[in-house]
């Protein structure tokens, strides 16, 4: 009779097998809170006040402009911030996961801090409604490059030319739109110059199989000359007929639009906007609660699983990349919505902060969202505090999104994980 080791299973063996605790979120919402506390609390004039407007003219209700102490706004709103960063680092201990809600209230609280002190002792009111709404404004062009990420990469095609896709479908809606003369005919053209980028990519990537990366950097170049040189020979020589679009129409939504706050930030904007929305809710629902979002999402983690079962891999990949690049063309004349002329790499990198978001975003169409909110806060403060005339030079506040991306990246969001198929060519 052979001899058996038996192992008993011990809290103290079990406590040893324990996933090692992950200190860095709690550590960083320390850190952050503390900041606030000394330098947006105990850094203001205790004298200072600070002045919000957050009405508009067309409110149900009309709230007037209101004063609040500095030092004391800041002092609470930093004093609960830290009570939010020491209950994260009690939950961290005890392995209690963190509830969503938490990191969104830290930093909604943390930013009112900021912008209390940044304030303080201005005479101009800080207009929160027209904050707010450029920020959805101007972070639509990004959901929709974030977007046109997500669908290629979920069924492994790395799509680095999201800022050629955004830059033809600006310079297309531009050109239908004035020869037309109808805002509507140059978002619909949009659309097509994207989906010629993405089936160029596609392309080189499926059939040829040449890095995608490579090919994306070289689209990007490619779509920025070319349009550089159109712009110089064709649209400068012409421009009351070729660049000159008319401006998308404000489409207010009745009752919606006149709640206070509410109404005028999401509920009164031009139709890119609400197909923006749109988008959004479909493809939400579409990538994990669909056959076509299960097929697209096997594609890009296990080709070989999927082949196996029936799926065409590349023919999803063409089709999925040629969408995206649909998806982001549209973003494109989100761009010029407000009416703006076309100028020489109109985009300025807006491609790349795309992909950022949808990065942060974990390839979900809700994170990317998300993030590209916080993008566009971000450039929509730099341009209202730059207004009001803030002590705070805008080259700074325009870092501001990218330290923030750094930080949520490095702790916040936890570790994210690409499609494990994206970039690697598939053979049958």
């Amino acid at each position: 009779m052979s001899a058996q080791t038996v192992v008993v299973d011990t809290p103290s063996t079990a406590a040893a097998v324990q996933a090692k605790i992950a200190w860095r979120a709690p550590v960083l919402y320390l850190g952050v809170a503390l900041l606030s506390l000394v330098v947006f609390a105990l850094g203001t004039d205790p004298d200072a006040t600070t002045t919000f407007m957050v009405a508009s003219a067309n409110d149900f209700v009309t709230i007037a402009p209101f004063a609040v102490p500095s030092q004391l706004t800041a002092l609470l709103l930093s004093s609960v911030a830290l009570v939010l960063a020491g209950w994260a680092a009690w939950a961290t201990s005890r392995r209690i996961d963190v509830p969503v809600w938490l990191p969104i209230t830290f930093g909604g609280l943390v930013l009112l801090a900021f912008l209390v002190w940044v304030m303080a002792g201005n005479t101009n009111a800080l207009p929160l409604t027209i904050l707010l709404a450029g920020a959805l404004t101007l972070s639509v062009p990004l959901v929709f490059g974030a977007l046109a990420g997500m669908l290629c990469e979920r069924s492994g095609i790395i799509n680095i030319a999201i800022e050629g896709q955004l830059l033809g479908g600006a310079f297309l809606a531009v050109v239908v739109g004035s020869l037309t003369g109808n805002a509507y005919a140059g978002m619909i053209a949009a659309p097509l110059a994207g989906a010629l980028v993405g089936w160029v990519l596609v392309t080189f990537a499926v059939r040829y199989r040449i890095d995608q990366i490579i090919v994306g950097v070289v689209l990007n170049v490619l779509v920025i000359g070319l349009t550089n040189y159109l712009f110089s020979t064709l649209l400068t020589d012409n421009p009351q007929t070729l660049n000159s679009p008319p401006r998308l129409p404000t489409l207010p939504i009745p009752v919606l639009s006149q709640i206070p706050v509410i109404g005028p930030v999401l509920f009164n904007h031009s139709l890119v906007i609400y197909l923006m929305y749109i988008a959004v809710a479909v493809l939400q629902v579409m990538v994990f609660r669909s056959r076509w979002g299960l097929r697209m999402r096997s594609v890009g983690e296990h080709p070989k699983a999927a082949d196996t079962v029936g799926i065409n891999v590349n023919r999803t990949r063409v089709r999925n990349t040629v969408l995206g690049g649909a998806v982001a063309g549209l973003g494109g004349a989100a761009l010029v919505a407000a009416g703006l002329a076309f100028t020489k790499e109109l985009t300025s990198g807006k491609g790349y902060i795309a992909l950022a978001a949808m990065i942060l975003g974990r390839w979900s169409p809700r994170g990317a969202l998300a993030a590209a909110l916080l993008f566009g806060f971000a450039d929509s403060l730099r341009r209202v505090l730059g207004n009001l005339g803030s002590p705070i030079p805008s080259e700074f506040l325009a870092m501001l999104p990218y330290l923030a991306t750094i930080f949520a990246v490095a702790g916040l969001v936890g570790r994210v994980r690409a499609p494990a198929a994206e970039g690697i060519p598939y053979v049958k």
